[in-house]
């Protein structure tokens, strides 16, 4: 999601990183030079400076964040990252230096981080004004003196990137219907959507919320005393204005992200290193044995943010031209004998490991489906856009759930959508734990539809 439109570029973030830890280090031989172990400082404050800015949101600094929020993350880095620096010296007895010496290499660490943070900060600014770059399009739904603020805001604020394309009017003589706004969003790039909670119906606010969910667009409101059906709000503030987004994703926090993906990438090694090595092999054999074609199968299948990627799994089944498009389904003459081992123990899908490896997938997460059924889904299930919000998982709450396998009526793919919405909006470390033991246990139980 880093690479959405109209957003920072995904390398910025990366980059101010790289820039700050290389101020960290090119100070710390400035100051300490002689007899330091600089190897050991590396590290020890690396891991340090790059758990503390994941944890404190360091690098979030957003269009709409203000020069006193920059501040106070500052000073809070000033502080810890003191610390982690003062422990280096405890803990390394042989690096001994005064505290002064310390303290004046922290206090030019920060000054150097703190001109580049704001430099970048300006820059962009200066290049949405001047340029038009790095630009959201966006609508108001509703008019009142609070959209009318908000309409202020955007008009008066060109730095912030926000180019205000229509305000729909949904009250008064010449008045917009719902379905006209829904309309002109879809012919027109609009990337997100403001809404007055208190100019919109009910039955209104409902279809809006279906349209973005089933769109992949971005909606937020201007809040008031009416009751939007959702526990997942989040506030955030333009200036002093509140906005309220529709839903928070656990997963989008900087910190979340980087425990998910740790935990993906050392499971998927564990895995490939002692699983995949020394079975791939083994499987071979009887998959050759038994028929001819590859070892491997790959399928398109459609992840983060609707994109495409090829899933990769052992072959279950002889070579055919509906692989691509037909579900497996009980008793499919399809399916080799070894094949059936495969998928009736789910072993089929360790090379899955390879796409959570390279960042396709994830290990737990909303299943991914076959393109043509992605397509013929997000026309038919309310909301199943929604699961793309998120990276594909190898299994899922879902799964683990009793709705793996064939979509044998419409309600099974109902229910799987409202499980994997419900995963997306209440993730945890602990709930990815106990699914994948949870499916590590239906394997070796067996399943019904595991077939």
């Amino acid at each position: 999601m880093i690479f959405k439109s109209g957003r920072y570029s995904g390398f910025i973030r990366p980059i101010m990183y790289a820039i700050d830890l290389l101020a960290i280090h090119f100070m710390a031989v400035f100051y300490f030079a002689q007899d330091f172990p600089i190897l050991n400082f590396a590290v020890f404050v690396t891991l340090g400076w790059i758990i503390l800015s994941l944890k404190s949101n360091f690098y979030e600094i957003y269009r709409f964040t203000h020069t006193a929020k920059i501040m106070s993350l500052l000073g809070k880095q000033f502080i810890i990252f003191m610390l982690i620096v003062y422990a280096f010296f405890g803990i390394f007895n042989s690096a001994e230096r005064s505290a002064y010496t310390i303290l004046s290499y922290v206090l030019w660490v920060m000054l150097i981080i703190t001109v580049f943070k704001f430099t970048v900060y300006f820059l962009l600014r200066k290049y949405r004004t001047w340029m038009g770059g790095n630009r959201r399009n966006v609508v108001i739904i509703g008019l009142n003196q609070k959209t009318d603020q908000l309409r202020k805001f955007f008009t008066d604020n060109p730095e912030y990137g926000y180019h205000l394309v229509e305000t729909f009017n949904l009250q008064g003589e010449k008045k917009n219907t719902i379905d006209e706004c829904i309309d002109y969003i879809s012919e027109n790039e609009i990337d997100e959507i403001y809404s007055s909670v208190a100019e919109i119906s009910n039955r209104d606010l409902i279809k809006l919320i279906d349209y973005v969910d089933n769109n992949l667009k971005t909606l937020k409101f201007l809040p008031d005393n009416k009751e939007i059906y959702t526990k997942k709000l989040d506030f955030s503030y333009y200036g002093v204005l509140p906005i309220l987004s529709l839903r928070k994703i656990p997963i989008d926090e900087p910190f979340n992200q980087f425990v998910k993906r740790s935990f993906d990438i050392v499971l998927s090694l564990f895995i490939i290193i002692c699983v995949l090595s020394w079975l791939t092999p083994i499987l071979a054999i009887f998959i050759k044995m038994e028929s001819k074609g590859p070892v491997f199968f790959k399928q398109k299948r459609n992840g983060l943010d609707y994109e495409e990627f090829f899933c990769y799994k052992f072959r279950s089944m002889t070579p055919n031209p509906t692989a691509h498009l037909h579900q497996v389904k009980r008793g499919d003459e399809r399916i080799t004998k070894v094949g059936r081992i495969l998928r009736k123990t789910s072993i089929d899908e360790l090379p899955q490991f390879i796409n959570v490896l390279k960042g396709d997938m994830s290990v737990v997460g909303p299943r991914p489906h076959m393109v043509s059924h992605t397509h013929m889904y997000a026309e038919r299930i309310d909301k199943f856009m929604v699961r793309h919000f998120i990276k594909p998982g190898i299994t899922g709450l879902a799964q683990v759930s009793g709705y793996r396998g064939e979509v044998e009526t419409e309600n099974d793919i109902i229910n799987r959508v409202k499980y994997d919405i419900f995963y997306l909006e209440n993730w945890s470390l602990f709930l990815d734990i106990k699914i994948v033991f949870q499916t590590i246990y239906n394997a070796l139980r067996g399943e019904e539809k595991a077939y």
